[in-house]
């Protein structure tokens, strides 16, 4: 057993060199680019607020490579259109330094409310203090921030610890009667994926005292990154050292894409069955393809949608859900053989 938990601490620290609070409310809901970059074009460094504006609202995405963090990004400028706002969108390209300068601009720019993906629930506190000091109200949309001090007006993201009771269902099914040893692709910085995977353990612990064989054991969880190259590093290193991993967790699609990328090259496809989280237009492709057994889907385009509503909520003094929880549903081959967006 020691040497087992040496061998992983060591592959661990491996990955590492190469390379989501439990929310309560309504209805529940990870990915990056340049810091000038919008979810079409910037809008930061273009023209200033016209007249008939009633204010900007700035919105600090996580990473705009994901499509995940565009959606959302589209969604807010969209709704916010409709009520009279502007979104001024930036990528803080998962760096905390790079997002704190952007909430700092938009404290210069009196911006009306400030949205953020948390690049880390905890060391973006500070940025999010001085947003409370200026009397600018703050919304976290997808991730959020558990930093001690730091005021969230409301947030907005999924279910993420019943999305990750899906994904514990979804592996029991598809590594079957047998079980086996399960490879978790992590992203510790964002709460939402704590989350998933905390719901993730949750089914799996209660499915393995029911039984005396045929058991799933969760050997490692390692940083994927939410990325696929960080996905198929850690997933490479991880079947090296274990060549008996039967199913990989994956806390978003790009990292579990990656994770399948890395079972190709070793020749492993078929061998082990991966589960994802969020259900991106190339995750439900993967699915109907078979790479991916199955994602608890997300639907960021509400979430952009319901951030705006509560803001204007807020703004015009009215009272709005502070915190809303969009439930996941568990998309299958069988949706995506049905599904008219799929090839």
């Amino acid at each position: 057993m020691f040497a087992t938990q040496q061998r992983w601490a060591w592959m661990a620290l491996f990955v590492a060199a190469l390379g989501c609070s439990r929310g309560s409310g309504v209805d529940v809901s990870v990915s990056v680019n340049s810091n000038t970059t919008t979810a079409s074009e910037s809008t930061h460094a273009a023209e200033e607020v016209s007249r008939e504006s009633k204010g900007v609202i700035g919105f600090s995405a996580l990473t705009l490579t994901n499509p995940f963090f565009s959606i959302i990004a589209d969604n807010l400028q969209e709704e916010a259109a409709k009520h009279g706002y502007e979104v001024l969108v930036d990528d803080a390209n998962r760096d905390v330094k790079t997002q704190s300068e952007q909430i700092d601009t938009y404290i210069t720019r009196g911006a009306a409310a400030i949205v953020i993906n948390p690049c880390d629930r905890l060391s973006i506190g500070p940025a999010i203090k001085r947003a409370n000091e200026a009397g600018i109200p703050v919304f976290t949309s997808d991730l959020q921030c558990v930093a001690e001090g730091a005021k969230i007006t409301g947030h907005v993201g999924t279910d993420n610890f019943g999305g990750g009771k899906l994904a514990g269902e979804a592996m029991i099914e598809a590594v079957g009667e047998t079980g086996g040893k399960v490879l978790v692709l992590h992203f510790e910085q964002a709460q939402s994926c704590v989350l998933r995977v905390e719901g993730f353990k949750e089914v799996i612990d209660a499915y393995n005292k029911e039984r005396e064989s045929g058991k799933i054991e969760i050997v490692a969880e390692l940083d994927g990154g939410g990325l696929r190259d960080e996905g198929f590093k850690a997933t490479s290193a991880a079947i090296q050292s274990d060549p008996d991993i039967s199913g990989i967790f994956a806390i978003n699609d790009p990292s579990a894409l990656g994770a399948y990328a890395a079972l190709e090259q070793a020749g492993k496809v078929g061998q082990v069955k991966i589960v994802a989280f969020d259900g991106q237009l190339d995750g439900k492709q993967a699915i109907k393809e078979g790479k991916i057994y199955a994602d608890p889907i997300q639907f960021p385009d509400r979430m952009g949608q319901i951030t705006i509503q509560n803001i204007v909520k807020y703004l015009n003094g009215e009272d709005f859900e502070q915190i809303t929880l969009i439930p996941t549903e568990l998309y299958r081959r069988a949706d995506a053989d049905k599904d008219p967006e799929l090839k």
